[in-house]
């Protein structure tokens, strides 16, 4: 009878795990296409390829400031992009960063673009921590003057990072970020057939431990969170719960009229976030 019991544990196990990466995949939309360059917005650019942790490939993009010349860039960005496409698509977002006076990386995580391997969720936290390490020593970066800015999925995976390597990162910037792996899942496959199995599946998925709720308790940065309250991807009740959950100092900023990661398309909205970024570097 105890062999019995094992061996339908392993049958219940080996049924489970295909329908936990079946779900996990949910978090990851990855393609091919290039929708833009930063060329098409008139501005300055490299493209880069940046070690990953276990022997992959990560393509990103490297924008040196816009500045005034002889004038040092005010500070350097990491830009962790959402669960879609490439860094193409989402780089209008993030275009007014050169602009404002700061270098700029964006980058694709494994398996998005021109990256290699396959996407997830842990893996995602390791590429980004391997491309805040590859931008620290980056001639012309002054390694104690950083801003981590992530979007969705990029701002759930910036607060696990920048908690675990806060090292010259002066503001963490979260754009409608979700606040647990398990609790986005719930929300995204809500009303799905995969709402049925995820009850039984989801504790193959990271838990509370390594969700961004538990990380964003541990942080030695200034925070500023910014969501829309009409976000119908990622509920506000996330970045609420992120925000309560933090230490001082921090910044909240609700959009209003506006859809899932579209804040920093307004004007308003990113001189909020510029200004944010100014007082931070300008600390002590």
């Amino acid at each position: 009878m105890k062999h019995a019991g094992v061996a339908k544990l392993f049958m219940a196990l080996a049924l489970l795990t295909p329908l936990a990466a079946c779900i996990e995949r949910q978090f990851f939309y990855p393609d091919r296409t290039v929708y833009t360059t930063p060329e098409r917005f008139g501005l300055r650019w490299t493209e880069v390829t940046i070690p990953g942790p276990d022997g992959s490939r990560l393509h990103g993009w490297w924008l040196p400031a816009q500045a005034a010349p002889g004038a040092p860039a005010r500070g350097t960005v990491l830009h962790l992009h959402g669960n879609a496409a490439n860094v193409s698509n989402h780089f209008p977002l993030v275009e007014w960063v050169p602009k404002a006076g700061y270098n700029l990386l964006t980058f694709d995580y494994r398996g998005f673009g021109q990256s290699s391997g396959e996407p997830s969720l842990d893996g995602v936290v390791a590429d980004s921590l391997a491309a805040l390490a590859w931008l620290r020593v980056q001639p012309g970066v002054d390694a104690r003057r950083l801003v981590v800015l992530g979007q969705s999925l990029g701002g759930a995976t910036a607060v696990r990072v920048v908690a675990a390597e806060p090292e010259g990162v002066k503001l963490l910037v979260l754009d409608c970020p979700f606040s647990s792996y398990r609790g986005i899942a719930r929300d995204a496959v809500n009303g799905s057939w995969l709402g049925a199995v995820l009850p039984a599946a989801a504790w193959l998925l990271p838990g509370s431990e390594r969700d961004p709720l538990t990380a964003v308790k541990k942080l030695k940065v200034p925070l500023f969170v910014l969501h829309s309250s009409d976000d119908a991807v990622v509920p506000l009740a996330h970045g609420k719960a992120l925000y309560a959950a933090a230490p001082e100092p921090k910044q909240w900023l609700e959009v209003q009229q506006t859809q899932h990661v579209d804040g920093l398309t307004h004007e308003p909205v990113r001189q909020q976030v510029i200004a944010a970024m100014q007082r931070a570097l300008q600390a002590p």
